[in-house]
C-alpha cells in the first residue's frame, strides 16, 4: 500500500499535478495529431517514431505524478489514496472534487461532500 492522503494534503498537491499535466497533455495532443497524419500518409517510420515519443511522454508524466505519491489510474487520471478509497481528479478538471471507493472505480465517482463519513476540511 502506498501513501495515504488526507484531503487537504491532496488539495495542496493539485497545483503541482495540474502544472505537470497541462503542458504534457497539450504536447501529447499535438503528437497524436501528427501521428494520425503520418498514419494516413502510411509513413511507417515516422508513425513508429511518433508512437514512441508519445509513449515516452505519457510514461514520463506518469512517473512524475507517482513521485508526488499519487497513483495514475488512466490517461490524465490521478488518484490519491484516502485510506478508504481515492480522491480522484481527471484532466481538465479545475479542482479535486471527487472521491470513489476502492471497489467502485472511476465510474462510481461522487462529489467529495457525498463521501461516506466525510468531514469538511
Amino acid at each position: 500500500m502506498g501513501r495515504v492522503f488526507e484531503l487537504q494534503e491532496a488539495l495542496d498537491l493539485m497545483p503541482k499535478v495540474k502544472d505537470l499535466t497541462k503542458p504534457v497533455f497539450e504536447l501529447a495532443a499535438s503528437l497524436a495529431e501528427e501521428l494520425q497524419e503520418s498514419d494516413e500518409q502510411e509513413d511507417e517510420s515516422r508513425t513508429e517514431e511518433l508512437r514512441d515519443r508519445l509513449q515516452a511522454l505519457v510514461e514520463s508524466w506518469a512517473e512524475a505524478i507517482r513521485e508526488l505519491g499519487a497513483e495514475v489510474k488512466g490517461l490524465w487520471l490521478v488518484d490519491f489514496d484516502s485510506g478508504d478509497g481515492y480522491w480522484c481528479w481527471a484532466y481538465p478538471e479545475e479542482m479535486l472534487e471527487h472521491w470513489h471507493s476502492y471497489e467502485g472505480g472511476f465510474s462510481s465517482r461522487m462529489p467529495i461532500a457525498l463521501k461516506p463519513e466525510f468531514r469538511q476540511v
